[in-house]
């Protein structure tokens, strides 16, 4: 059966007014409610306009790394190692005043040694211009604002209304009609107000209100209503007063000060790093040549040995000795070229340079051996006002003085006088067409009153002070402790400083008494004298630690002079670091006119350090006169004579007339090609 489509229009029935419009909203709500109802499975991270109704996250959704943006690295060769390290002339020599001048200019983020890896310390220059914006951001609330509202409406609200049939007959029969009056409004409103330090706020507002009603009978059809009005607000308790309002400002200055001492500290560490690092290298390079002298004359007993040994001379215990002990010495010459190259890449990592530099770095700034004396009280008196964590704690102290005086101001009930002036107008159009206006003058208002306000038992204020004065007794007692600890810091850098000095005087002599010892040892050993080899072993070990602790110890009073300044707060003036700020152009307060820029703190940069220390023509090591090691009696390629008898320590026994056989040697000390003296010299 065919079903037939009636047209309401055609058969009289009258669609309900607004019908289409409803029924387009409810197919829409439902069209954008039921895309957001199936689509919430399958699109939980869509972030699009549509649907309005966003699905539930019932997953956890992240991104593949290689979608994150990249950060370029060029392509480079392997690091160096101890199985292939750089070539031997590959070396660029670095004065101590050049690697603190290329790490400063390196030093947009600050690095720190930690030890063997140069590592960032969280600290960028760009930190204290970024704190020196919080002082604007609580300046801002008392800048002056200019309100504007302006705006247009209309209303027509219907009402059922009860007419007569006969306009002539009131009383007659009547029928019930809708009908309306239709308003039409068009408000302005301009102001501006602005908040003291005193915490009062004025405020200027002018407005106007334009009315148009139709249809119907009024006095004034249009009619323009406006006024101008004046109005002050002062606490005189709670808010009151300029200390307690600037407090908000004061605060984001110690913010910006400690921000500033921050970046301070982190490049006082930056410095000391770098020549820990570099006098580290030093030690290192210098303990690599004392290794592998080890080596060469462990090689050489070895050798020796093996001969006497496939003569007869020897058994075989003595060959094992030697071979033990010269495979135990080049373990340890590997595990020193290994720290030689860990302590080149950590000087390397501290002037930001990569690991893969295909230049040694090479330090040819001697090291100071002479005591240098300081003044205990002054270097207290000095780290007391230089030192930074010092600084902070100061500092914190102040602003917590700050806290205390807003804390007791909000302690107080609130006391606002207030006040309000208004002048008044009036124009418009009379039903004569005639358009009368007032003079400005002739209506005013005026209001003038307190307000008061409190808390019954204020309780949170009286729990705020509590809490800001017990912040100062902690912060106060905590600033104590730290001049107590940095006595005791000081006080150990004193001892350090006699204590490595003496150590390097000691050992010093005791390398001289070792070459001596491991010499006479060589000469009795040499020249078939039955003598135990392990004091020979024990001469070559005797020998090369002392050279590496003469070294040791020399590098360490260097690092400990650095080391005091440091704590003292000093190093950056004793190198003459001073700190720069940069400024870039970005938008001023003129920010209708986007092209006039003004210029505004963009960092705090450390400029380049002063020449203080000697810069050699060789070598730092060479300062430990690597020219001075035990050498041999005689030359390899002539038979071992019976040594003379004042050679021969008093307490050997006396050798028989025959002559020793002669084995073939090579020579015992070459020097490799890294660490050689020159050529002159020798």
């Amino acid at each position: 059966m065919r079903r037939r489509v009636i047209d309401s229009t055609r058969s009289g029935a009258k669609p309900a007014r607004g019908a289409g419009l409803r029924q387009a909203i409810a197919a829409l709500t439902v069209a954008l409610l039921g895309a957001a109802a199936t689509g919430a499975e399958r699109v939980e991270y869509d972030d699009s306009v549509f649907p309005l109704v966003k699905g539930e996250q019932r997953h956890i959704r992240y991104r593949d790394p290689a979608a994150l943006p990249d950060v370029y690295v060029p392509p480079t060769p392997p690091p160096p190692t101890v199985r292939s390290p750089l070539p031997a002339d590959a070396v660029r020599p670095l004065s101590l005043d050049d690697a603190i001048r290329m790490a400063l200019n390196n030093s947009e983020v600050v690095r720190q040694l930690a030890g063997v890896i140069a590592v960032s310390s969280g600290r960028t220059v760009y930190d204290p211009a970024i704190t020196n914006n919080t002082i604007d951001q609580q300046r801002a609330p008392f800048d002056p604002n200019v309100v504007v509202n302006n705006t247009f409406s209309r209303i027509e609200t219907p009402v059922a209304v009860r007419v007569p049939l006969d306009p002539l007959d009131p009383l007659g029969p009547g029928q019930t009609i809708i009908s309306g009056v239709q308003t039409q409004n068009h408000n302005v409103a301009a102001g501006v107000s602005q908040k003291n330090l005193l915490g009062g706020t004025s405020q200027v507002l002018v407005g106007n209100d334009a009315t148009r009603i139709s249809p119907g009978f009024f006095a004034l059809n249009p009619q323009d209503r406006y006024a101008t009005e004046l109005s002050y607000t002062q606490p005189l308790l709670r808010g009151a007063g300029v200390l307690a309002n600037r407090v908000p400002i004061v605060l984001a200055r110690i913010d910006t000060d400690r921000s500033f001492f921050a970046l301070r500290d982190s490049l006082q560490e930056l410095v000391r790093g770098v020549i820990e690092a570099y006098w580290q290298v030093v030690f290192a390079r210098t303990d690599v040549w004392a290794r592998e002298i080890q080596v060469q004359q462990a090689e050489e007993a070895f050798k020796r040995a093996t001969a006497r040994f496939e003569q007869g001379i020897a058994d075989i215990t003595e060959t094992a000795q030697t071979r033990a002990a010269y495979a135990q010495f080049r373990a340890t010459s590997i595990a020193s070229r290994a720290n030689l190259l860990a302590r080149e890449a950590a000087l390397a990592g501290m002037l930001g340079l990569p690991p893969t530099e295909p230049l040694a770095l090479q330090p040819i700034t001697p090291p100071t051996s002479e005591l240098i004396p300081f003044d205990w009280n002054r270097v207290i008196e000095v780290a007391q006002i230089r030192r930074p964590d010092l600084i902070e704690l100061k500092l914190i102290l102040e602003a917590d003085q700050q806290r205390l005086i807003l804390a007791r101001n909000q302690r107080q009930p609130s006391l606002d006088l207030v006040g309000l002036y208004r002048w008044n107008g009036l124009d418009g159009t009379t039903p004569e067409q005639t358009r009368i206006t007032t003079q400005g003058g002739e209506s005013t208002d005026w209001t003038v009153g307190v307000n008061f306000s409190v808390p019954l038992f204020m309780r949170a204020e009286r729990a705020g002070v509590r809490s800001v004065e017990l912040l100062i007794a902690r912060d106060r007692a905590t600033l104590e402790q730290g001049v107590q600890t940095t006595r005791q810091i000081l006080a150990n850098n004193f001892r350090n400083l006699d204590q490595f000095y003496m150590q390097y005087e000691a050992f010093t002599i005791s390398r001289e008494a070792a070459k001596d010892n491991l010499e006479r040892q060589f000469a009795v050993y040499e020249h078939g004298i039955d003598v135990i080899f392990l004091n020979v072993l024990q001469a070559i070990s005797d020998w090369g630690n002392s050279v590496s602790l003469q070294a040791q110890s020399l590098t360490q009073y260097n690092i400990e002079l650095a080391n005091l300044e440091r704590q003292t707060g000093t190093i950056l003036e004793t190198h003459a670091v001073f700190l720069y700020e940069d400024r870039f152009c970005s938008l001023g307060p003129l920010w209708i006119d986007p092209k006039r820029c003004t210029l505004y703190p963009r960092d705090i940069a450390p400029g380049p350090n002063a020449n203080i220390y000697p810069a050699g023509n060789e070598p730092s090591e060479q300062f430990f006169d690597l020219n001075d090691y035990p050498r041999r009696l005689s030359s390899p390629d002539e038979p071992l004579p019976y040594p003379p008898p004042q050679n021969i320590p008093e307490a050997l026994p006396p050798v028989d007339a025959e002559e020793p056989p002669t084995p073939a040697t090579p020579p015992l000390l070459v020097l490799p090609p890294s660490v050689q003296a020159d050529p002159a010299a020798q």
